[in-house]
């Protein structure tokens, strides 16, 4: 006959670094600015009290101020986060992104689209 060994760990406690943990909520400028035909967008989402998911919305407008696109719609935990716009199709000129948690704006900032 073999041998079976059987091998049992116990997690019961954990270390996290806060370090990592975004401390307040962030939208950055687009890299690159100006682009063609894309650009990446980062974001911070810190804790909520309330909750541990919060609902994140990222919207790109024209400048007229009509959303062209969503980007992200949906629930997110803390931490950073990166999104790729990919602007084919659409016509040079100057966008506008809104970055939203559970309904209420964060910060709006401008790119340039160049073809």
């Amino acid at each position: 006959m073999g041998t079976l060994t059987i091998k049992y760990s116990q997690l019961t406690g954990a270390i996290i670094n806060e370090s990592n943990i975004p401390t307040e909520y962030k939208l950055s400028w687009n890299y690159p600015n100006p682009f063609n035909p894309t650009t990446k967008i980062k974001f911070d989402i810190t804790r909520n009290v309330r909750r541990e998911m919060q609902d994140v919305k990222l919207v790109v407008y024209d400048v007229l101020g009509s959303e062209v696109v969503t980007l992200i719609n949906e629930s997110k935990t803390v931490g950073s986060y990166e999104v790729e716009f990919d602007a084919t199709g659409f016509p040079s000129g100057i966008y506008f992104y809104s970055l939203l948690i559970d309904g209420n704006v964060i910060d709006t900032k401008r790119m340039i689209l160049l073809k």
